[in-house]
């Protein structure tokens, strides 16, 4: 067995049907729970963007949002949505937005409880999957061994796919041998990595906004060049979908795994990792930023994901493998083209010569993003790991090879075979949404009393503030002191709220 056999059983493994219906049950399960949130306070998402600000233990809001939607936008939304048109069909596309749409609700969960458990770790704020199992499961060692997942994840397996992706289109639409793109790349990537939180913070805040509208731009001047196409290629995607395409009908269970797999890589909705993001921002109430980390789901594969879904689609720039006759395909626009060239070649067949450059930028931009959020949660995880003593050798070497090992394999990626890597690091994101969403399920009950308090202050005409007790929950002992230090003004209003609501009670 050789190591791209190795690695694609691998990929299978952690991507069985189970693991497949188990993320779109998930996402119902939550999003009934909490009365679809995704749809009844959209208002709160946007408007809770930008209203938290960052502080000296903490990012703002839209920095934690960008952190998060630059690890969620990277090459998922472009080579990834092509994949999964390449194996699933045009079908796959209408399962990305479905697992987007739910999983929004799993976005919410995780991020909430990241910050109701966040703790403080050499003067920053902390939190994600693996500081909720502790204080919400009592387990430190399930603790240590999700952040053990999520150093092997985002500081090994996940850095080369993005690179990997930059260096093939740098290699088709620029001329750069992939070593060469690679060494850019990577020592881009050390400066700001060795920066520190901050600095990686910083960097998303101002890579993140820009490229996204950029990209979706460019989307919409094909968009309209193609207007005649538009309803033809939304019935494709529908019809696919639901079986009703008998081209496609060979594809139709490949049409949903591959489309909840490749929307959850590109996505990462209850993947865990987002929810680090989260963990670091500085907000007066768990909701608020569950709720902005349930709006980039939704920027992520709604926008950006439908829009590379629309360029290819509408151009008839992509191929459908038959998966009875390995080497034959259903669809065969593109002899001879690879795959991840699908974007690249729609763009350039409506803006001639622009199209390659255009792409290999945006890839490098999206995969740049992405990366400073691996090593970011990255260096959550070590600092989970080490918490007890932030101020000894075991976290600063920790830290310190744990960079190291994202800026090495930042460059293996870029030279490494496109397959291999793509299967470890899409298995990698597998094992650890396993992971994750059996812990959410199984902290529903906080979660749920994270929303119902933000909307009961709402409903008092408050700026929601968080206090644990309210909420029955232990172990989140620090929001006492944020409360009082940094939202006291509504910590005050709260206060007299409830004893003017305890006052009446009484008379």
């Amino acid at each position: 067995m050789n190591l791209l056999e190795i690695s694609a059983a691998t990929d299978d493994f952690f991507w069985s049907q189970i693991m497949i219906y188990g993320c779109l049950l998930a996402g119902v399960y939550f999003s009934i729970l909490m009365k679809f949130p995704q749809l009844r306070l959209i208002k709160d998402m946007v408007g809770q963007l930008f209203s938290g600000k960052s502080s000296k233990s903490g990012l703002s809001s839209f920095q934690g949002f960008a952190m998060a939607l630059g690890g969620r936008v990277g090459t998922g939304n472009i080579t990834g949505v092509a994949s999964a048109i390449f194996f699933g069909g045009p079908g796959a596309v209408f399962w990305m937005w479905a697992i987007a749409f739910l999983g929004a609700g799993s976005a919410y969960i995780e991020s909430a409880l990241s910050q109701v458990w966040k703790e403080e770790v050499h003067g920053e704020y902390r939190g994600g999957p693996a500081y909720y199992i502790e204080k919400g499961l009592k387990s430190r060692a399930l603790g240590i061994a999700f952040a053990i997942l999520t150093i092997f994840g985002c500081g090994i397996a996940l850095p080369g796919i993005q690179t990997n992706a930059f260096a093939q289109a740098g290699s088709l639409s620029l001329g750069m041998s992939t070593w060469i793109s690679g060494l850019c790349f990577t020592t881009l990537t050390a400066y700001v990595v060795f920066g520190g939180g901050r600095r990686i913070a910083k960097a998303a805040e101002m890579i993140v906004p820009f490229m996204a509208v950029a990209y979706i731009l460019v989307a919409i001047v094909i968009l309209f060049t193609h207007m005649d196409k538009i309803v033809e290629v939304f019935q494709l995607i529908f019809g696919c979908a639901f079986n009703m395409n008998a081209a496609y009908g060979a594809v139709f269970g490949l049409a949903i795994q591959w489309g909840v797999k490749r929307g959850i890589f590109s996505n990462e909705a209850g993947q865990g990792t987002g929810a680090q993001a989260s963990g670091a921002a500085e907000v007066s109430h768990p909701a608020k930023q569950g709720l902005v980390q349930a709006f980039s789901v939704y920027v992520d594969t709604l926008f950006v994901c439908t829009a590379t879904a629309i360029m290819i689609l509408a151009t008839n720039a992509f191929n459908v493998a038959d998966p009875a006759n390995k080497g034959g395909f259903l669809t065969h626009f593109l002899p001879g083209v690879e795959k991840s060239n699908f974007t690249q070649l729609a763009v350039d067949s409506v803006l001639p010569g622009f199209g390659g450059p255009f792409v290999a930028i945006a890839l490098f931009f999206f995969t740049f993003s992405t990366v400073l959020a691996y090593a970011f949660y990255t260096d959550s995880s070590v600092a989970y790991l080490f918490k007890k003593d932030s101020s000894g050798p075991g976290y600063k070497y920790g830290i310190m090879l744990s960079r190291l090992a994202i800026v090495t394999m930042t460059f293996i990626g870029a030279v490494g075979h496109v397959d291999v890597v793509w299967n470890f690091g899409s298995a990698a994101v597998g094992a650890m949404a396993w992971f994750n969403i059996i812990v959410i399920i199984l902290l529903t009950k906080p979660g749920l009393a994270t929303l119902r308090d933000y909307e009961a202050q709402k409903k008092m005409g408050l700026d929601p503030v968080f206090i644990p007790s309210r909420c029955g929950i232990k172990g989140a002992e620090i929001w006492e002191g944020i409360a009082e230090k940094n939202y006291p003004e509504q910590l005050a209003a709260l206060k007299a709220k409830t004893n003017d609501s305890k006052a009446t009670l009484k008379n």
